[in-house]
This record gives C-alpha cells, sequence and structure tokens, in this order.
C-alpha cells in the first residue's frame, strides 16, 4: 500500500531503487529533525546579539576555511564513506554534550560568551552535516535518478524540518535551553543508522565502480578545494551558492533586527522563530511533493534554479516598499520554503555528474567555506548599508534586488551546463544495484 502510494507521486523503477530512496529519506529525516531544535536557539541568539553578528560570521568563516574544511577532507582521505559520515555525526554530538555541560556546570556570567561559540559552532554544523548527507546521496544515485527522486528524499528531510520545530514550540518557554541540546543529539545518533544503511545496501552501480565506495577518497586536505578552481561548472555552482547566501544575509538581518525591536522575552522569540520554520517546512513539503520533481523532469535544472531568484527579487522590491515584520516574514518564507523544497534538490543533482572527490570534498568547500564566505561578505554589506551609511532595511532591500537578478542568470547557466554533462556521460536511465 505504502509502494503504490509513493508511486503515485515519485516514479521509481524497482524495489531496489524504491528501498534506498526510503533509506535516504529517512536519514534526511533525521538530520534535518535535529538540525531544527538547534536552528531556534542558534537564530534567537542572533537577534539577542545582534550587533556582533558580522564578527561572529567573521569567525565562522575563519574556522571553517582553516580547521573544518580541512580537517574533514584529511579524514574523508583516510576512511570509507560507511566510516567518515557517521563519525560526522558523532563528533557533533560529542560538541552537543560538551555545549550542554558548559550551560550546566559554568557561571551564568559565562553564557554570553558560550552562547557565541554555540553559534558559531551551529553554523558550522547546518552546512556540514547537510553537505555530508547531500553528498553520500548523490554518490548512490545518478543524474537520472536524482531528477526523479530528490524530491522525494527532500521530502523526508523537509519533514525532519517540520517536526524539530514542534519540539522547540513545546518546550522552549518551559525547559532551560541546554534540554535541548540534548535532545536533539538522538535524532543525530539515528540519522547516523540511516546512513550506514544507505551506504551498506544501495549503490547506482552505473556510476561507482564495484568497491569503490568501500575505499577512501583520493587527495588530501585542500585537494577538493583545488579542484574547485579547476573546473568552470564548480566554479559557477559555487557562484550560485555566493549569490544565494546574499539574499539570505540580508533577509536573516533584517529578521534579526526587526525581531528584536518586536519581542524582548528570549522564549518568546524562539517560540515565534519556531514556528516561522514550522510553516516553512510545511511549505517545502507541498513544493517537493507536488511541483520539484515535476519541474525537473518536464523543464529543466536551470529552470529549477532559477524560479527563486526571480521569486526573492519580487519579494525584495515588495519588502523596500513595506518594511515590516509581517512583510519580511512572508518574503522569508516563500525565499526558505522555495529554497528548500525547489533549488536545494536541483541543486543537489548538479553533483551527480561529478566525481567522487568533488562529490565530497569540493562539495563540502563549496558548501561550507563559499557559503560561510559569502555570509561573511554579505554581513559586512549589509552593516556598512545599515550602520555606517544609515540606511533603512526598505533601502537596504532595493539596492540588493538587481543582485537577485543575476543569481537567476548564474542559475540557468549552470543547470544547462550540468544537463550537458549528463549527456556527455551517457546518463541514461539505470537501474540500482543492491551491494549488501
Amino acid at each position: 500500500m505504502l509502494k503504490g502510494l509513493i508511486g503515485y507521486f515519485v516514479d521509481f523503477r524497482d524495489d531496489e531503487e524504491f528501498k534506498g530512496m526510503l533509506w535516504a529519506a529517512a536519514y534526511g529525516f533525521f538530520i534535518m529533525f535535529s538540525w531544527y531544535i538547534l536552528r531556534a536557539v542558534r537564530d534567537e541568539i542572533a537577534a539577542e546579539d545582534r550587533g556582533n553578528l558580522q564578527y561572529l560570521w567573521t569567525a565562522v568563516f575563519v574556522v571553517m576555511v582553516f580547521i573544518a574544511v580541512p580537517a574533514y577532507s584529511w579524514v574523508a582521505s583516510r576512511y570509507s564513506r560507511g566510516v567518515f559520515v557517521p563519525l560526522v555525526n558523532r563528533f557533533f554530538i560529542s560538541c552537543l554534550i560538551g555545549f550542554w555541560a558548559s550551560l550546566v556546570f559554568l557561571p551564568v556570567e559565562a553564557r554570553p560568551w558560550i552562547d557565541r561559540a554555540f553559534y558559531v559552532w551551529a553554523s558550522i554544523f547546518s552546512l556540514f552535516v547537510v553537505t555530508v548527507f547531500w553528498g553520500l546521496v548523490a554518490d548512490c544515485f545518478d543524474n537520472d535518478q536524482g531528477k526523479r527522486l530528490f524530491a522525494f528524499i527532500a521530502v523526508g528531510a523537509s519533514l525532519g524540518g517540520w517536526f524539530g520545530p514542534i519540539i522547540v514550540i513545546q518546550l522552549a518557554e518551559q525547559v532551560p535551553v541546554f534540554y535541548l541540546l540534548l535532545i536533539s543529539c538522538v535524532p543525530l545518533e539515528i540519522a547516523s543508522w540511516f546512513a550506514g544503511a544507505l551506504h551498506r545496501n544501495f549503490e547506482t552501480g552505473a556510476v561507482v565502480a564495484e568497491g569503490e565506495s568501500e575505499r577512501p577518497l583520493a587527495g588530501g586536505a585542500i585537494s577538493g578545494m583545488k579542484a574547485v578552481f579547476a573546473s568552470p561548472y564548480l566554479v559557477g555552482i559555487a557562484a550560485f551558492i555566493a549569490l544565494m547566501t546574499f539574499a539570505s544575509t540580508v533577509l536573516y538581518y533584517a529578521q534579526s533586527d526587526l525581531v528584536y525591536e518586536a519581542m524582548t522575552d528570549r522564549g518568546e522569540r524562539r517560540v515565534f522563530l519556531g514556528q516561522i520554520d514550522l510553516i516553512v517546512n510545511s511549505l517545502t513539503i507541498f513544493f517537493e511533493v507536488w511541483l520539484t520533481a515535476r519541474i525537473l523532469r518536464s523543464l529543466n535544472v536551470g529552470v529549477a534554479l532559477a524560479l527563486i531568484p526571480v521569486a526573492t527579487l519580487v519579494g525584495f522590491v515588495v519588502l523596500g516598499a513595506y518594511p515590516t515584520l509581517a512583510t519580511l516574514v512572508v518574503v522569508q518564507v516563500i525565499y526558505r520554503a522555495g529554497r528548500y523544497g525547489i533549488t536545494k534538490p536541483a541543486r543537489e543533482v548538479l553533483f551527480t555528474v561529478v566525481s567522487r572527490e568533488e562529490k565530497y570534498k569540493s562539495k563540502a568547500f563549496i558548501d561550507a567555506a563559499v557559503y560561510r564566505g559569502g555570509d561573511l561578505a554579505s554581513g559586512w554589506i549589509y552593516t556598512g548599508l545599515g550602520t555606517y551609511i544609515g540606511l533603512t532595511i526598505g533601502a537596504i532591500a532595493l539596492i540588493a534586488a538587481p543582485v537577485l537578478a543575476v543569481w537567476a542568470i548564474v542559475g540557468l547557466r549552470i543547470g544547462a551546463r550540468g544537463d550537458a554533462m549528463a549527456v556527455g556521460h551517457g546518463d541514461e536511465p539505470s537501474k540500482a544495484v543492491p551491494v549488501g
């Protein structure tokens, strides 16, 4: 019955492909369940400490580029994906336990610095666990499968993002924040089990040579970074993400300013931000179920990548005319739901046509270092326009709007390039091959 119901929405070709898709969706569910418990905690810290956001993002970028990405690449060069994928998740679990202990045992005067350290850590966590998840998925499915199945896999992740805010809404004003940190460890550990199951039981034989998934990746700690600059295709993906972060940053900073002005209680802010997350993920699921796979199959990846930049451009113009919290929430919801529900699956399809090292290492550099580098640059631009020049949120939104037109054009071009590379690889509909 379940298979028939899912088959009404998803074009899977055989039982093995169906099972692999379910393993991946479950992995994504628990990853995002964990993250969305932590997201409202992080974003409330941003509202409380909004005057230091640009400094926090500078710290995030430095740690990401000089510590996190090289360390991850080093581990991936020494262990197979079946080892390093769960290892990344469990490293973050140990960090959460450390933050819990700091909040419980250190004096209250240390709380601002614990908050700032957690903000930096959570910003790294949010990208790495998702990057590793989609890297494994892109390693297990080919381009044709990605266009058919990634939207459903993203539904699993979005459902996790839907349940996480429910936990926050119910508990944020009832329990100390450190209990939320411990609760988030549980789904993160379960995600590690599903990642192991996906690795052991499923891969696409047309893409991964026999036994390849059991070997460490080639290259060293910075080889993935070098590969990005050597490939016009990967540079295009990096440019797309950098432009996306500009839109995200403007909305994020504006949200922090307007939420801080509208609400004084920190628990109330966490509940409000959790409610936004709940609405975003509900709309995201609608997009993934009804629209994304149809767009990818009927049109192309480039069109899917350009849709949200165009919609966000319109939203920025409206925000420029009506710079209120209500307007921002509407634009933020449409932007985030479209980004997660349409842009994200389409973007991950782009990585199905590159090498395994590029799927993990180069992807980590793009998704982490480029993403946070874009955050950093955009954060200072926003601060300069708002704090030093004195522009209002509405004026900043209008200035930012033309950048989104460039973002849409880049999306169209790299989507077309990815489709051409898939044809060049002879990527035809393939069958899933069980490896367990």
